[in-house]
């Protein structure tokens, strides 16, 4: 009998074997993802095992919060202009986010956050570290997915990238569940994708732009008005030839700081609540406002009735609900701030008859400069912040929390270039400024980071020196340390008849001990002479160190626009 042929091999190619874990990983690697800001749990371990047999492709941050790791991502993605990228699992994970990410919506930056779900099979049932992320995070972000079948989920990832960082930059949550994660997947799967309904205007209206230099030619009293919109399209160099193409008096928001340098002498500071009274009387008597990034929210414009009341606004945002939404404008521009500049730059620029006007800003400048109190003994906050600035040349990338360190920070570091000031604007949320500043610093290696906390926002994310600790991550903290709720007490002495409820903090941990306790270098400065002696060796060190520096409990920030009050009718504009 004869024997039976040998079998011949199977040279025919196995399928690869993925599962919905290594299909995001590998989206994240196409998208160009460098840093990763995550927190593992049960929801999201199929993730963190794609993560791990995927080392070396990313640079994983742990912080010791979900909110740490959030805003750290957000202060990378601030100066980087890169999409923050961030990790959390399910239940607390994913609501333990929910702060940075109603912070990254309110003030335009890019993130996209992952959040891993309980299985498909017992969504709704109330399962164990359950929370409905779609119905808590569509408030508050630009676009949300939930992922139903795992074939779709690279395409998620690349809309969800595109979404995020295009048009008006904004935070994208994915929710991911536990079974798409983990389900193995033999197919290939597509990742392109096509989003109709989402196509944002970016260049401007040609036929508008030539309205706004009509519009310039016969204005008396112009001004700009520079927003964070400037610095999200990476405009400042096309704003600076506009703006001396015309010798244009120039303003800011909080966030607009760094568009255009603060020493230039056309320069009238920042405006708003806290703003300078030559920013503030600009707007407030100006004939034409030009609007570029900005989004005329309340602590600019005080009360809207006394607003620019004699001026004809012209508005340069991308997004067009911005438009209008508060100010009535007149001459609309939809488009991406740098373009619209450009197209402006490009049309033949005319000699304004505005000498006048530019004098008595000018003017106002010189005879209403910001001030504050003298003293050759106790730390003045403001002289702190300007010794900060003096000893770093002006060039630190500056993150803060919110209150009356973040003004007097806005007031007195001079932030000369863009992408060197990380602030939380419309949230106003306190715990921002310390987790930020880790992440410009991840983003920023060989820059110098200064984080200027007030005492009670820093103990509410001060966990995260152990990054500092394990990264050496040379970050220097300020504590700008009055025993308190430096801006509630400043209104509960104003407004409240000196009733100061919860506002007082006589309590407080040894932040030099906590600082040693982390293996850093803790300092304590509680005079002027410690600052001007120790400060600029510690700020050009190359360690991180905490630097807790006692000022006076009573000092406010002025100047200061009341509730209620118009532009004009500043309070604390005069040294008494």
């Amino acid at each position: 009998m004869r024997a039976s042929a040998e079998p011949k091999p199977n040279t025919e190619a196995k399928p690869i074997v993925k599962t919905g874990a290594d299909l995001l990983v590998e989206a994240l690697i196409s998208q160009k993802v460098e840093t990763i800001f995550g927190y593992p749990g049960g929801a999201v371990l199929p993730i963190y095992d794609a993560l791990y047999r995927a080392k070396g492709s990313f640079d994983h941050v742990l912080p010791r919060h979900e909110q740490g790791g959030i805003h750290a991502a957000e202060g990378y993605a601030r100066v980087s202009r890169k999409p923050g990228v961030v990790i959390g699992t399910s239940g607390p994970g994913a609501t333990n986010l929910i702060t940075g990410i109603a912070d990254a919506m309110m003030d335009s930056l890019p993130l996209v956050v992952f959040t891993g779900q309980v299985a498909k099979s017992v969504i709704g049932t109330d399962a164990f570290q359950e929370s409905d992320v779609m119905g808590i995070t569509t408030p508050i972000t630009k676009h949300n997915y939930q992922v139903q079948e795992l074939e779709d989920l690279p395409r998620i990832v690349n809309e969800a990238f595109h979404i995020a960082t295009t048009g008006r930059p904004g935070p994208v949550v994915v929710d991911i569940p536990k079974d798409i994660s983990s389900t193995v997947y033999e197919k290939d799967v597509q990742s392109d994708f096509h989003l109709p309904g989402y196509q944002p205007t970016i260049k401007p209206n040609p036929l508008q732009v030539n309205k706004l230099r009509e519009a310039l030619v016969i204005a008396k009293k112009p001004v700009v008005l520079t927003g964070a919109g400037i610095l999200h399209a990476g405009g400042s160099d096309a704003l600076m030839t506009f703006v001396e193409n015309y010798d244009l008096p120039v303003t800011s928001t909080l966030l607009g700081l760094g568009a255009f340098p603060g020493h230039h002498h056309r320069f009238l500071g920042m405006a708003g609540m806290h703003g300078t009274y030559a920013a503030n009387m600009a707007l407030y008597e100006c004939d034409l406002l030009i609007n570029i990034g900005a989004r005329f929210d309340d602590r600019l414009t005080g009360n809207l009735k006394h607003f620019a009341p004699n001026a004809r606004i012209a508005h340069i945002d991308i997004d067009p609900a911005e438009i209008g939404k508060n100010v009535t404008t007149e001459i609309p521009i939809v488009s991406d701030a740098k373009k619209a500049i450009e197209k402006l730059n490009d049309l033949e620029p005319a000699t304004l008859d505005h000498k006048e006007w530019v004098d008595k800003l000018e003017s106002n400048k010189q005879n209403y400069p910001l001030w504050h109190n003298d003293s050759e003994d106790v730390i003045l906050p403001q002289y702190l912040l300007r010794k900060v600035h003096e000893f770093t040349d002006g060039e630190a990338v500056v993150t803060t929390d919110v209150g009356q360190h973040q003004m007097w920070t806005a007031q007195y570091y001079t932030f000369n270039r863009p992408d060197r000031w990380v602030t939380s604007g419309g949230l106003g949320t306190m715990g921002f400024g310390f987790p930020a500043a880790i992440g410009a610093q991840i983003a920023e290696k060989d820059s110098t980071v200064v984080a200027i906390v007030g005492d009670g926002g820093f103990q509410m994310t001060m966990q995260e020196m152990s990054l500092l600790q394990e990264r050496g991550l040379p970050v220097k903290v300020i504590i700008v340390n009055n025993q308190a709720l430096g801006m509630v007490r400043q209104w509960q002495e104003k407004f409240y008849d000196e009733r100061y409820s919860e506002s007082i903090i006589d309590t407080q941990p040894n932040f030099v001990k906590m600082a040693e306790a982390y293996d850093l270098n803790g300092y304590k400065f509680e005079s002027v002479q410690e600052i001007d002696e120790k400060l600029a060796d510690v700020l050009n060190d190359d360690k991180p160190a905490v630097i807790d520096c006692r000022v006076v409990q009573q000092e406010n920030v002025y100047p200061m626009i009341a509730p209620g009050k118009g532009s004009h009718e500043m309070i604390g504009v005069m040294k008494p």
